[in-house]
């Protein structure tokens, strides 16, 4: 009879351990997915940003420094390459440092086109603008439910008992995207 209890419980702490191990994995991979969706949105918006460049070049020549500050934003953007298993603190915010510097510098390129009657109605500049909307509204989205798949992970890792096989096999808590720093106040809009 003794035998029979020791297996019941041998069984009953190897299904915990599985289910609990499994389910860490299957949270994992989300929060892995939803970094992929982020980084694309990212990416939509470096792909975009040659060509409203070179639309405001045709304009606007003589704005060469905000046209170089959007390009060299773009390319310490696109330089950080973090991936969903190197999700740190500090790696994290490195990276929306960089992300911060280009929708500064877009807004300041979007401010210049309001100097140019005729590129604020260039159809080529009012299509890459509001894909460039939608790309921010998309990456916002995408940060969102990032930060649900970081939420859902890192409460599963936390709990008890499940935080011990966590740390057993090595599953810590993942960071939070943070707003930017001033994200609070609006910004000022001046003619």
């Amino acid at each position: 009879m003794k035998k029979w209890i020791w297996i019941g419980v041998v069984a009953v702490v190897a299904i915990f351990f599985y289910a609990t191990y499994n389910g860490f994995v299957n949270r994992e991979e989300g929060l892995k997915s939803a970094w992929s969706n982020v980084e694309t949105q990212y990416q939509r918006r470096a792909d975009l940003i040659p060509n409203l460049v070179n639309t405001v070049k045709g304009y606007a020549a003589h704005e060469t420094q905000t046209l170089n500050e959007v390009t060299e934003a773009r390319a310490r953007a696109t330089s950080i390459n973090l991936s969903a298993d190197d999700l740190t603190p500090e790696r994290l915010a490195q990276f929306q440092r960089a992300q911060a510097e280009v929708r500064s510098a877009l807004g300041r390129l979007i401010a210049v086109s309001e100097s140019y009657p005729d590129l604020k109605a260039n159809q080529n500049f009012l299509e890459l603008q509001a894909q460039l909307e939608g790309t921010e509204n998309r990456i916002a989205v995408a940060r969102k439910d990032f930060n649900a798949a970081a939420q859902q992970y890192n409460v599963s890792v936390r709990r008890f008992p499940a935080n011990l096989v966590a740390r057993m096999f090595g599953f810590g808590q993942k960071p939070y995207f943070e707003s930017a720093e001033g994200a609070a106040a609006a910004p000022q809009v001046t003619f």
